[in-house]
């Protein structure tokens, strides 16, 4: 089977009317996807227990996709549901659902890891493979690294997690690949091993989330370690075209770095955020904590020859378009109290 190239693969070609199942279809990245798909002419359904985040957050990120005639919403747990009649006539699955977070992977909550991450990634592959589903795209986390201590990792270095999200993540990548090369009649898989994404709907406890708020509230944000650490910052729409990219290009197991090729430090982050609020982040500084990889920095050569990804957004462009969301979303939070009080 050859290999897909930049000119092969065109995401505005993308064949429409297909079915597609989106898992993780209300958090952030899916719900980008989603949205995406339903452009194109897709019919999703999408997958999500909806009780990641709270119903505000939920509501938030369904709200641009509910009004489609093309969207379907299944409020299940895909550990705990019968997937084949979700999968009849599906020709792509985007696994984007998991239990995300470094933090609280240590300890008492790991199980709820392995679930969400790795039993759940399993039986969607059985199922897939039964219901006769072409491609499953595999959301994964440049976690599987545990930093790039010698410049831009590539997918051929050794995988070394710091936590144990890192770990459930690695298996579930790891878990649908085995499923693609060792059953003949299953999908093909891509796994996506993506870098720090960031934009409009990023969850409230990730990094630029927080030094938005703290810009525009003036609260202060709390620097773990000394901000030196540098992350390779990825816009979520790059994220959504590497999905669909990857969704056609002619592969059978792969595995690909998502990312930028650029790193940025914390503090210099949260210097460009005071500079387009243009208001300072107050910062304070903490002990840097367990599990936090000191960089991450991908290689995407091979995604670029695979399914011919490149980024396209900027740190600062992409900086802008959150702040602008956030800024908007503040706006009709405060507008919503304020009415409220003066109901009363």
């Amino acid at each position: 089977m050859t290999r897909a190239t930049a000119s092969s693969v065109d995401v505005s070609k993308t064949t429409p009317g297909k079915r597609i199942v989106v898992t993780g279809v209300a958090g952030f990245i899916g719900s980008h996807i989603t949205r995406t798909l339903l452009d194109q002419g897709h019919h999703v359904v999408g997958i999500d227990h909806c009780q990641g985040h709270p119903t505000e957050i939920t509501e938030r990120n369904l709200r641009p996709n509910m009004d489609s005639e093309l969207f379907t919403l299944v409020r299940r747990d895909l550990a705990d549901i019968p997937l084949e009649p979700q999968f009849e006539g599906a020709d792509t699955v985007f696994h984007v659902a998991a239990r995300p977070g470094v933090r609280s992977s240590w300890g008492a909550e790991f199980p709820s890891y392995t679930t969400s991450n790795i039993v759940a990634t399993h039986l969607l592959m059985e199922a897939a493979a039964r219901s006769g589903v072409r491609r499953v795209v595999v959301s994964s986390s440049s976690s599987v690294y545990g930093g790039a201590p010698d410049g831009a990792v590539t997918e051929g270095d050794l995988p070394a997690p710091l936590s144990p999200y890192g770990v459930t993540k690695l298996a579930a990548e790891q878990l649908a690949l085995a499923h693609a090369r060792c059953t003949p009649s299953g999908p093909t898989v891509v796994a996506l091993r993506y870098f720090t994404v960031y934009g409009p709907r990023q969850r409230g406890d990730m990094l630029i989330s927080k030094l938005i708020e703290s810009a525009l509230s003036g609260r202060p944000f709390t620097v773990l370690g000394d901000g030196k650490q540098r992350r390779d910052f990825t816009f979520v729409a790059d994220i959504v075209r590497a999905n669909l990219m990857a969704m056609d290009a002619d592969v059978e197991a792969e595995v690909l770095n998502i990312g930028t090729g650029v790193t940025t430090s914390v503090l210099d982050v949260a210097n460009l955020v005071g500079d387009i609020v243009g208001r300072p982040v107050p910062l304070e500084f903490a002990q840097a904590q367990a599990g936090e990889a000191r960089e991450t920095h991908a290689d995407v050569s091979r995604a670029k020859d695979v399914i011919g990804y490149q980024p396209t957004i900027d740190l600062r462009t992409g900086l802008t378009r959150q702040v602008e969301s956030a800024s908007r979303s503040r706006a009709t939070i405060m507008s919503a109290t304020s009415s409220g009080r003066q109901a009363r």
